[in-house]
């Protein structure tokens, strides 16, 4: 019992606005951490504007990722073993959105009304679809690099990316069975008790450990990964292109590359483009999360207070509705897939020329 010293007649003080909880069970009540149950209870409105951008934020990104899906997996053309991390993320960010009716649900019911069940729920798919996408992003960081240090030996083979995926998986699942099975730390509600996640607010010593290592082994070592393989790619890029700038001006050429003319934009800003943002949407998913459960754990709670523990969930489900666009759309691959079809989303993507050299054929795929 982490809060057994809150009494059901508390949540409903004389005379005084009502607080968080007022409308949850004596039974359920002992899910909740202490924290939030001392802030008044949120205008209603405010929980149906809240499932409205939740709803809004559900369609934007199943229908997204369910094409993503779709397209990838029954396109001959592109199934590859590097489009299968994106599948993969696609399918993480699916995952995330599969959740939010538990949310929308309790909004509308102003509060914790599908109880520690929901709770568990809620947090057992938060923890796969986020830590599993933090870890792909990583995968598909590695993937990018080696096919742009190494174009003709460096690409992974079907079989090791399957590996690499069941590796994600069996690296991602423990974190969430460990809360699940009462293993360590646990899933509680947060905020408006509309949503859940890993309790990183509890003043335990068991919380604080079970906070400072998730968090290094979901976000740090991934976002260190992602930034040093993006680096390591933009440098190896803009070294290649500088090369070919050299060589063409001793042979007196415009340039080495046949589709020169047609490209206004040189591949190193494209793919610093495409890296940063890749390295962004990451950071601004994860990043307040990351902050606010460092705050909660170690640092000053009174900070946290509901409506701030609201943003890092938008923040990572706006994210989730970017993902296919910035990792698929900009295929160009899958821009002709959908055309073909989906004519009337007159995309008019033009057929992808067969002349481009094996570096600049890399360089576009790392765009995905």
């Amino acid at each position: 019992m982490y809060n057994s010293s809150v009494h059901w007649e508390a949540r409903l003080p004389a005379g005084a606005p009502r607080l968080l909880g007022w409308n949850v069970p004596p039974e359920e009540l002992i899910h909740i951490p202490e924290h939030w149950l001392v802030y008044p209870e949120p205008n209603p409105s405010l929980h149906y504007l809240l499932a409205l951008l939740y709803i809004l934020f559900t369609f934007i990104a199943l229908l997204g990722n369910g094409l993503v899906i779709w397209i990838f997996c029954s396109a001959k053309s592109l199934r590859t073993p590097s489009n299968m991390f994106v599948v993969n993320l696609a399918i993480c960010d699916f995952m995330m959105m599969l959740k939010t009716p538990i949310f929308i649900y309790n909004s509308i019911n102003t509060g914790f009304a599908l109880g520690n069940l929901g709770c568990q729920i809620f947090g057992f798919m938060g923890t796969l679809s986020g830590i599993g996408a933090g870890t792909t992003n990583a995968a598909i960081a590695y993937d990018r690099y080696s096919t742009i240090a190494s174009p003709l030996d460096g690409k992974l083979t079907r079989g090791q990316v399957m590996l690499f995926i069941v590796l994600i998986w069996s690296y991602t699942i423990p974190w969430g069975l460990m809360p699940v099975m009462g293993v360590w730390g646990r899933f509680a509600p947060e905020g408006f008790l509309t949503s859940c996640t890993f309790d990183y607010i509890t003043d335990t010593q068991e919380i604080r450990i079970f906070t400072g290592t998730i968090f290094t082994f979901s976000y740090v070592i991934p976002m260190t990964l992602i930034i040093f393989y993006y680096s390591r790619m933009v440098g190896h890029v803009m070294e290649h292109e500088k090369a070919l700038r050299e060589q063409a001006k001793k042979m007196n050429v415009e340039s080495l590359r046949s589709n020169a003319s047609a490209n206004s934009q040189s591949a190193e800003i494209r793919i610093a483009k495409a890296a940063l943002t890749i390295c962004f949407l990451f950071v601004a998913a994860w990043t307040p999360y990351g902050v606010m459960a460092m705050i909660g754990a170690f640092g000053n709670k009174a900070l946290l207070t509901p409506a701030v523990t609201m943003i890092p969930a938008c923040c990572c489900k706006a994210v989730a509705c970017l993902d296919p666009y910035v990792y698929a759309i900009s295929h160009p691959r899958y821009r002709l897939e959908l055309q073909k079809r989906l004519p009337w989303l007159e995309i008019q993507e033009k057929p992808i020329s067969d002349s481009t050299s094996t570096t600049t054929e890399a360089v576009n795929q790392s765009t995905t």
